[in-house]
């Protein structure tokens, strides 16, 4: 029996099972195909590391220059990766035919969205949250501005795959829609990328960085409350426009 065809069994021909119960079992199934793939969330991993190791090596080693420039540094790579890890959030699920088993199965598209994005920070920002206290001190940052920089990642990473997860629905199935999904993210996650490289840079000078972690922590609300809805209007117009089609 194909994947498909489980899904397929389970979503329309099952009756509805509970929403946490669902959400917890597609949670599962992503985390364990990224761990049969470990490609997946290697990549990023290793483009974040390398961005970061190679700043040094282009700029010089001089110490205080390094700790000026290590917040935005740290931060921009972070960004690029997590937008490496996107392109093909849901293309595996629309190749296998998993989408239109989800866009007509019984539980809320929105729960498997959510399960989805869920499983992409997991891994693709936890790692590079965990990894980013050894790189910002390798860059000279400050000591007391390594819980600061976890905290604005956490927050930063996570709003970046729920609006991630929008472009990467509305490019679905586009030949060669990397390109345009970052076209379409990018403008999006600019705030982030201010506030997060702003909260690191306070913290590295001596100044309260809970102005710039408050505005993170809005714009991760903002996006937890409407990106799965707007994820999941896109994933059913992309599924409507491939049957028509």
């Amino acid at each position: 029996m194909s994947r498909a065809e489980a899904i397929g069994e389970q979503g329309v021909a099952s009756p509805p099972v509970g929403l946490l119960h669902g959400g917890a079992q597609l949670l599962r199934r992503e985390l364990l195909i990224g761990l049969r793939s470990p490609g997946q969330w290697l990549n990023p991993l290793l483009f974040f590391v390398i961005v970061i190791t190679l700043f040094p090596l282009g700029i010089g080693p001089e110490p205080s220059r390094l700790a000026t420039i290590a917040p935005g540094v740290l931060w921009v790579a972070a960004l690029l990766a997590v937008l490496l890890s996107l392109d093909t959030l849901f293309e595996r699920d629309r190749a296998d035919g998993v989408l239109e088993q989800w866009v007509l199965g019984s539980l809320p598209l929105t729960v498997l969205v959510l399960s989805k994005v869920l499983a992409h920070w997991l891994a693709s920002g936890l790692p590079l949250l965990l990894l980013s206290p050894v790189l910002g001190l390798m860059l000279g940052l400050p000591a007391q501005a390594v819980p600061v920089l976890c905290a604005s990642l956490a927050l930063g990473t996570l709003t970046l795959s729920l609006t991630g997860a929008i472009g990467a629905a509305l490019t679905v199935g586009v030949n060669r829609g990397g390109v345009l999904l970052s076209l379409l993210v990018l403008p999006l996650n600019v705030p982030v990328l201010i506030f997060g490289a702003s909260a690191v840079t306070a913290a590295a000078d001596g100044f309260s960085p809970a102005a710039a972690l408050t505005l993170l922590a809005a714009m991760a609300a903002f996006a937890l409350s409407l990106a799965p809805w707007a994820t999941a209007a896109a994933l059913r117009i992309g599924v409507g426009s491939a049957g028509q089609g």
